[in-house]
C-alpha cells in the first residue's frame, strides 16, 4: 500500500482552482428535468401571467385617479376597488398554483437523483470509498440535493418570470412617460455590473461552504460511531475543539457570503431607490405645471414599486442560482467516478480463453478447477506505477473441495488477497479463476453469488439478526437456511435476544460484542452454501471455548466449498488441508501444518509466537 495516502477527495483543499461556469453546471440537470419539463414549464407560464396581472394594478389606478376621483364619482371609484381585488386574487390564485404545479414533480426529481446517487455508489469501486470521506458523500446526498430542488421550484422560474416582468414594466412606464423611464433605466448599467462581480465571488465562498459542511458532517459522524472509543479514552474535550474549528471555518465562510449578500443587496435596492426619488420629484414638476396627469404618475410611480421586489430579488436568486451550479458540481463529481466494470481492466490481466469460457461444470474434474491465482500482481490505484506491489506473483491453486489456510505476518497482504477474489480490488498483473473461468468474464453478480466472504472486521446494519444473515443467501432462502447458518456459527445466542432473530441490532451492530458481530458475519457468509468461501480470519474474537464449538460445525461446511481461509491462530490453521505461506507479497510456502512447521523457520516461529502468546493468555 503506499506509504502516503491519497488526498480525500471533495474538499475545499483539493477542488481545482477554476469551476466550469454555473449554466454549464445547471444545465446537466436537464436529463432529470426533462420527464416533468412540460409541467415546469406550465407553471412558468401561470407565474408569468400572475407576475403581469400586478402590472395591471398601476393601469387601474391610473383609470381611478384620472376619471372617478376627478369626476368626484364615488360608483367608479367602488368599481375600481373591485377590479383591483379581482386583479389581486387572481394573481394569489395563479401563484398558488404555480407552487401546486411544481411541489410533486421537483419532490420526484430529488428522489430521482437521490436514488441515482445510492445506485451508483454501490457500483463504485472499494478505491473510490477508500478516497472520499463518507460525511462528503452524505452531504451530497442529503443537503446539495436540496439545494437542487429549492432551485428548480425557485429561482428556475423565477428568474425567468422577474426578467419578464421587469421588461413589461420597463415598456408600461416607457409608455406611460419616456422621460421618467429613462431616469429609472439609468441604474440598469451598474447594476449588471454588481451582479456579475457578485456571480464570480459568491460562486468560490459557496463552493467553500458546501465542502466544508461535508468536512463537519465526515467529523460528527466519526465522533457518534466512536463514541466508545472517545470516551473510553477520554478525547471529548479534543473532539470538541476539531468540531469547534471547523465550525468556526464554516461560520467564516458563511459570514463571507453575508457580507456578499449585504453587498449586492445594498447596490440594487439604492440605486433603484434613488432613481424612484428623482422619477418622483421629476413627475412631480410636470403634474405641477400641466405636462404630465396625476394619474400617470400615480400609475408610472405603482409601476416602479412593483418592479421592486423582481429586482430587488436579482441578488437572492442568483445567490440560490449558485449555490445550485456548485451543488451540481458535487453531485457530479461522485456520478461521474466510473463504475465497476464486468470487464477487465486494461492493465489486467489477458482475457480468459475460449476454453476457460466453457461449460464449467465440464471444467470442473480439469487441472484448472477450483480457485486458482496464476501471476497475480496487485498495487493500489493510487500507488505509483514504480511503487513495490503489495502482492507480486502470486501463484496459488486450491482444489475442489480444499481448504487452504494463508498464514502471514501482519501488513503481508492477506486481506488484500482474499479481496481480489470478489473483485474487490482489480488485480493489476496475472488472473484469477473459479474452475477455470477468469473472475473477469464474469459479471460481477453472478461472482458474488458464487464467492462469499467473512471480513475481518464484521460490520453489521441497522436492521434484524436474521435480516443481516441472510444477506448472505439468495432471496430465496427461509428460516431453514437462516437456523443452520446460525447453529454452524454456534449464534444460538440470537434466540435469548428480546425478539429473537427479529431483534434490531443497531448501527453497526454496537449493541452486540465483538464475538457475537464475528460469528453472525461468519453465519451471513455460510448461510447461502456457497461454492467458494474466502474467511479473514473469521474466529479471532471468539474465547477458546466458543471456537472450538465454531470450527466444529464449520468443518462440515468447509468440506463441501472450496474455501481460503485466513489464519492466525494454530487451531484455526488446523480446519484447513493445507496452508500457504505469505511474505513479502509472495507466496514462499505451501503444504500442510506439519510440514510447513519441520521445513520453513518463518512459518514455524509465527506459529511458536501464536502459541506461546495463547498460552500466557490461558493462564
Amino acid at each position: 500500500m503506499p506509504t502516503t495516502p491519497a488526498p480525500a477527495e471533495g474538499t475545499a483543499e483539493t477542488r481545482p482552482a477554476e469551476s466550469r461556469s454555473a449554466v454549464r453546471s445547471l444545465l446537466r440537470l436537464w436529463p432529470y428535468v426533462k420527464p416533468v419539463r412540460g409541467r415546469l414549464a406550465v407553471a412558468a407560464v401561470v407565474a408569468v401571467v400572475a407576475s403581469c396581472t400586478g402590472l395591471v394594478i398601476p393601469l387601474v389606478l391610473k383609470w381611478i385617479v384620472d376619471g372617478p376621483v376627478a369626476d368626484r364619482d364615488t360608483g367608479g371609484v367602488w368599481l375600481g376597488a373591485l377590479y383591483l381585488l379581482l386583479l389581486g386574487v387572481a394573481e394569489a390564485v395563479l401563484f398558488g398554483l404555480r407552487r401546486w404545479l411544481v411541489a410533486r414533480p421537483l419532490a420526484g426529481v430529488e428522489a430521482a437523483m437521490r436514488a441515482g446517487l445510492y445506485r451508483h455508489l454501490q457500483r463504485l469501486p472499494i478505491a473510490f470509498h477508500d478516497r472520499w470521506p463518507s460525511g462528503q458523500l452524505l452531504s451530497r446526498g442529503t443537503t446539495d440535493l436540496m439545494l437542487l430542488r429549492m432551485f428548480l421550484a425557485f429561482p428556475l422560474t423565477f428568474l425567468l418570470v422577474n426578467s419578464v416582468t421587469i421588461l413589461v414594466g420597463v415598456l408600461i412606464m416607457l409608455a406611460q412617460d419616456w422621460t421618467l423611464g429613462l431616469v429609472l433605466l439609468a441604474p440598469a448599467v451598474p447594476v449588471m455590473i454588481v451582479c456579475w462581480l457578485f456571480e464570480k465571488r459568491y460562486s468560490r465562498v459557496a463552493r467553500q461552504a458546501q465542502d466544508q459542511v461535508g468536512d463537519l458532517t465526515t467529523l460528527v459522524e466519526e465522533s457518534v460511531l466512536g463514541i466508545r472509543i472517545i470516551k473510553g479514552f477520554g478525547r471529548h474535550r479534543s473532539q470538541a475543539l476539531a468540531f469547534r474549528d471547523l465550525s468556526r471555518t464554516l461560520r467564516g465562510t458563511e459570514l463571507a457570503k453575508a457580507r456578499l449578500l449585504a453587498g449586492i443587496y445594498a447596490a440594487i435596492t439604492t440605486l433603484p431607490e434613488l432613481a424612484i426619488g428623482a422619477a418622483l420629484v421629476l413627475g412631480t414638476v410636470q403634474v405641477a405645471d400641466g405636462s404630465l396627469s396625476a394619474g400617470t404618475l400615480v400609475a408610472f410611480l405603482s409601476t416602479a414599486l412593483a418592479l421592486r421586489w423582481p429586482v430587488e430579488s436579482i441578488g437572492f436568486l442568483l445567490a440560490m442560482s449558485q449555490e445550485a451550479a456548485t451543488a451540481t458540481e458535487r453531485y457530479f463529481e461522485v456520478m461521474d467516478a466510473p463504475p465497476e466494470s464486468d470487464t477487465a481492466p486494461a492493465s489486467g490481466a489477458a482475457p480468459a480463453s475460449g476454453a476457460a469460457q466453457a461449460s464449467w461444470a465440464a471444467q470442473a474434474s480439469g487441472a484448472g478447477a477450483g480457485l486458482r491465482f496464476d501471476g497475480v500482481r496487485f498495487r493500489y490505484p493510487d500507488a505509483g506505477s514504480d511503487s513495490v506491489p503489495v502482492l507480486d506473483g502470486i501463484d496459488l491453486h486450491i482444489r475442489p473441495g480444499e481448504t487452504m489456510a494463508l498464514v502471514g505476518g501482519t501488513g503481508s497482504g492477506k486481506t488484500t488477497l482474499t479481496a481480489l477474489v470478489p473483485r474487490l480490488h482489480e488485480v493489476t498483473a496475472g488472473r484469477i479463476t473459479l474452475d477455470g473461468v477468469d473472475i473477469t468474464a464474469m459479471p460481477r453478480e453472478e461472482l458474488r453469488a458464487l464467492v462469499a466472504v467473512a471480513f475481518e472486521e464484521p460490520t453489521l446494519f441497522s436492521a434484524g439478526v436474521g435480516e443481516n444473515v441472510l444477506m448472505g443467501a439468495a432471496d430465496t432462502a427461509g428460516e431453514a437456511d437462516l437456523a443452520r447458518a446460525l447453529a454452524v456459527a454456534q449464534a444460538d445466542f440470537v434466540h435469548a435476544l428480546p425478539h429473537g432473530t427479529d431483534t434490531q441490532v443497531g448501527e453497526q451492530g454496537l449493541s452486540l460484542s465483538g464475538g457475537q458481530r464475528q460469528r453472525l458475519a461468519l453465519a451471513r457468509a455460510v448461510v447461502g452454501s456457497p461454492r467458494f468461501l474466502v474467511l479473514d480470519d473469521p474466529l479471532s474474537a471468539l474465547d477458546v471455548h466458543t471456537e472450538a464449538l465454531v470450527e466444529a460445525a464449520l468443518r462440515r461446511v468447509l468440506a463441501g466449498t472450496t474455501a481460503l481461509v485466513v489464519a492466525h491462530r494454530p487451531s484455526t490453521v488446523l480446519l484447513a488441508d493445507r496452508v500457504a505461506l505469505l511474505s513479502g507479497g509472495r507466496i514462499t510456502a505451501v503444504g500442510t501444518h506439519p510440514e510447513l512447521l519441520r521445513t520453513s523457520a518463518e512459518y514455524a516461529w509465527l506459529m511458536s509466537g501464536r502459541t506461546e502468546t495463547t498460552e500466557r493468555e490461558n493462564r
